[in-house]
């Protein structure tokens, strides 16, 4: 493995260089994953209300699905960084491998779901008759591109673990690029293609996916990958890895769950306010999008930082990796806080001409803008805690959260006291702060530096 893929931190090296090798790839990464996802979004857009509404009911299962693949994903980072950090290069592959075979019997499973479920599960999230059809298509559309998407992500989570961030940017470049083209032909019949509308969006990241995640599998077979897979004994089950990685990885599903749980039927909540105010939700949440972009790539650092300096047995270099990660990720979210005061209206116009979704879009955004550096603060914590697998005191503290504070608070404030889309959205900020402050407390007390994987 190259050695300029190693995240260790001690007096020689420059802590800011070391956040900066491993995060902008993920912030470019993730600034053209979020770009195509708002141009996405945007199309769709020109369709109708309903479309939008169907495009956003349609993702939360698939969000919910992805939540229980984080088991895989941060058990796989958390393992490959230690064995990194220590020199076990060949054990790092083996996580990898392992993690794969999980990947693809879980994707497969999941996309059986929603291929045959699909109506039910829209329905049960309250969508309106249009909706639910609209969204039905799009859902079967998309499902054999879910396999990809799962493979790739454990393939992506790996490689971070691994301090090698450059590779999975330059396939989702590659993977992004596809799928606006893929939008642009699909969704509206340009240069002879068909126009399928909603379906032609899902089609497109069918495509697009399939693709990412076979150039990724292909890439951690040769030599160019960190993580070198081989084809002999690819198919032999590690029950000691594979119980590693699901002690680390399980409370972070159970988190992502329970989070994506109360998301679901937050949304059932807004839902219920009729298409239009979900519609301004859907858009709302898009472009604060945004936001995420600088604050997940330093998580991202951060958790590399924190998994490889404790399998040096660098503990000092973690803490310090993580507290220069957080100043740096809080400047920029302080900036994207200013943005969405500033300049909503013309964000969320990008979007629709609608001038009531606009309006109460726009509101959204300026509220949302209190909870920009509480948001970054959680991102990069919860990163470091479980680079440490420090993973069920994330899960705690999200569990508590997201159910009292984002769902029932935000169902008071919805409907109890009257204030709606307003409601909600304040429910968010202050969620975001609850568990902002506890990850930070968390890390601070230092118990992680003992945790073993």
């Amino acid at each position: 493995m190259a050695a300029d893929n190693k995240a260790i931190i001690n007096e020689d090296s420059s802590t800011k260089n070391v956040i900066f090798k491993l995060a902008w790839p993920v912030i470019a990464e993730q600034s053209l994953a979020t770009i195509t996802h708002i141009v996405d979004m945007m199309m769709v857009g020109r369709l109708g209300a309903s479309a939008v509404a169907a495009l956003g009911l349609t993702m939360q299962p698939v969000f919910f699905s992805m939540a229980l693949a984080s088991a895989l994903g941060v058990g796989t980072t958390a393992l490959v960084s230690r064995f990194t950090g220590s020199d076990q290069n060949k054990k790092a592959a083996s996580v990898l491998q392992q993690s794969v075979l999980m990947s693809i019997i879980f994707s497969i499973v999941f996309a059986s779901i929603f291929y045959f479920f699909a109506p039910s599960l829209l329905n049960f999230m309250g969508g309106e008759a249009e909706v639910v059809k609209l969204g039905t298509g799009y859902l079967r559309v998309m499902t054999p591109g879910f396999i990809f998407m799962v493979l790739a992500f454990i393939v992506t989570a790996a490689l971070r673990g691994a301090g090698e961030t450059k590779t999975p940017m330059k396939v989702n470049i590659l993977v992004n690029i596809l799928n606006v083209l893929g939008n642009y032909l699909l969704i509206f019949g340009n240069f002879g293609f068909p126009r399928l509308g909603v379906n032609g969006a899902a089609l497109a990241t069918t495509i697009s996916r399939s693709i990412g995640g076979i150039i990724l599998l292909a890439v951690t077979f040769s030599d160019y990958s960190a993580l070198k897979m081989k084809f002999k004994g690819f198919f032999k089950i590690d029950l000691d890895l594979t119980k590693r990685v699901l002690k680390v990885g399980i409370p972070t599903a159970l988190e992502e769950s329970v989070r994506r749980l109360a998301q679901l039927l937050f949304v059932r909540v807004i839902a219920s306010l009729g298409t239009t105010a979900f519609a301004a939700h859907q858009i709302s949440l898009n472009a604060e999008s945004i936001s995420y972009m600088p604050g997940f790539g330093i998580a991202v650092a951060a958790t590399t930082i924190v998994g490889q300096n404790l399998g040096a047995k660098n503990p000092r270099g973690a803490e310090k990796g993580t507290f220069e990660a957080w100043k740096i990720g809080s400047l920029i979210m302080g900036f994207m806080a200013l943005v969405f005061l500033i300049l909503p209206e013309q964000l969320i116009s990008l979007y629709t001409s609608d001038s009531e979704i606009i309006a109460r879009a726009a509101l959204n955004l300026r509220i949302i803008a209190l909870s920009q550096i509480p948001m970054g603060t959680q991102f990069i914590f919860a990163g470091a805690l479980r680079g440490a697998g420090d993973t069920k005191a994330v899960f705690y503290s999200t569990a508590l959260s997201t159910w009292i504070f984002r769902l029932f608070l935000g169902y008071i404030l919805v409907h109890s006291l009257g204030f709606g889309l307003v409601g909600a959205w304040t429910a968010m900020v202050i969620d975001w702060i609850v568990r902002g402050s506890y990850v930070f407390y968390r890390f601070k007390k230092g118990n992680w530096k003992l945790i073993e994987v």
